[in-house]
């Protein structure tokens, strides 16, 4: 039996693993929980599972809550955040925090979590790109295991099972390309916000659904294997696979290439990460079938065609505080995007200009890091709302 502290229940990753316990009830146990603003959906995951502590998006829902559920702890904000990831009742069972998170807003109860020795199941990347080095310090310090839920550093993950790590050539991360991976520069400048969430291949939130047709996704998730695999830039590759069934590979110094395959299920990566050391059935999954597919493709990356991914791979080589200025760059402009108020290929601008007015921070704490994280973003909220007249 596990307990299951589980942040962001009611977004895409957080429903899954709420199915996988479902479907494994004497595995897993939900002792607390976060939601951003579905207080129904809510409600039905009490009702369901009987948690301890739930956290909420605002103040309204905690007081409806505490009525409803007298007994139940129940917090809002970051606060809520903190308390879930951190709430009892012990080391009886082993505890596991599943950030299901969408954003910077995962760092903090990640880092608490950890102190508290608490094992992470970790699907909000922008822990380990805002704060890759703390967050790794303070992991090896407590001797917690940091176990990747993304679909690619999954793949990395357990194709290096027994491998020794001095051994990689190169890791290979795929990438699908995106809503518009077949469009050209000239033809992304009229592109609208309906047609950028259309993803090919996955069901997404917004925000990440985004980020997969600027590629900014894949610049996250190359800074995070960077720290959880500890490679240099220079040996974390990226290829445009479009079918999104071969997800990761490692090339080892012989040349040999450990791929990892499967359905573009997320369930897979999730149920890997709840489970380990073990592996266990998915209900309500297919199996993948080769032959039904019949061929495979791989094009080499265009960084001219996608500048967010070279950004990412710029923030990463230059380390100190840059990858933070980048995601909060990133989040607010996409967020502006997703609001109507910028076109799509504004959204590499801004992150462009708040790359080139930052100066790194060295060592920074996770005091600092916050602190840039909410200048960057205040900064291009000001020139927004000015440019709007508001």
């Amino acid at each position: 039996m596990k307990n299951i502290y589980l942040l962001g229940a009611t977004g895409s990753i957080g429903m899954q693993t709420l199915d996988i316990m479902r479907n494994n009830p004497d595995k897993f146990k939900l002792i607390s929980f976060s939601y951003g603003s579905n207080i129904e959906l809510a409600k039905k995951i009490i009702e369901e599972f009987s948690p301890r502590c739930v956290g909420t998006g605002s103040e309204e829902d905690t007081a409806i809550l505490k009525k409803l559920y007298p007994d139940m702890c129940v917090f809002a904000g970051p606060i809520g955040l903190f308390v879930v990831a951190t709430y009892g009742p012990g080391n009886k069972y082993p505890n596991l925090v599943v950030n299901a998170l969408v954003g910077s807003i995962g760092l903090e109860p990640t880092f608490h979590a950890i102190i508290c020795t608490r094992d992470i199941a970790l699907a909000n990347k922008e822990t380990l790109v805002m704060a890759g080095d703390l967050i790794k310090a303070k992991a090896e310090e407590k001797g917690v295991k940091l176990l990747p839920v993304d679909s690619e550093h999954s793949a990395l993950w357990q194709c290096m099972n027994g491998e020794d790590p001095k051994k990689i050539n190169k890791m290979v991360i795929t990438a699908s390309g995106g809503s518009f991976r077949d469009l050209t520069r000239d033809e992304l400048k009229n592109v609208t916000k309906e047609q950028a969430l259309n993803h090919p291949n996955w069901s997404m939130g917004a925000k990440i659904t985004i980020d997969s047709a600027t590629m900014m996704n894949k610049g996250l998730e190359v800074i995070e294997a960077h720290y959880l695999f500890d490679l240099p830039y220079d040996k974390i590759e990226t290829i445009l696979h479009p079918q999104s069934i071969v997800h990761s590979m490692v090339e080892f110094v012989d040349t040999s290439v450990m791929a990892h395959l499967g359905t573009a299920d997320m369930k897979i990566p999730i149920a890997y990460a709840m489970n380990y050391p073990d592996r266990a059935p998915i209900a309500n999954t297919s199996p993948l079938d080769l032959v039904k597919i019949g061929k495979l493709e791989f094009k080499a990356m265009d960084f001219d065609r996608f500048p967010c991914l070279a950004m990412a791979y710029e923030a990463g080589r230059k380390g100190d505080t840059y990858p933070a200025v980048l995601n909060a760059a990133n989040e607010e402009a996409v967020a502006l995007f997703l609001a109507d108020k910028i076109t799509f290929l504004e959204i590499e601008e801004i992150v462009r200009d708040a790359l080139d007015r930052h100066e790194g921070v060295k060592d920074a704490t996770l005091e600092e890091i916050l602190e840039i994280n909410e200048a960057v973003r205040v900064e291009i909220r000001n020139r927004y709302e000015m440019k709007d007249g508001k």
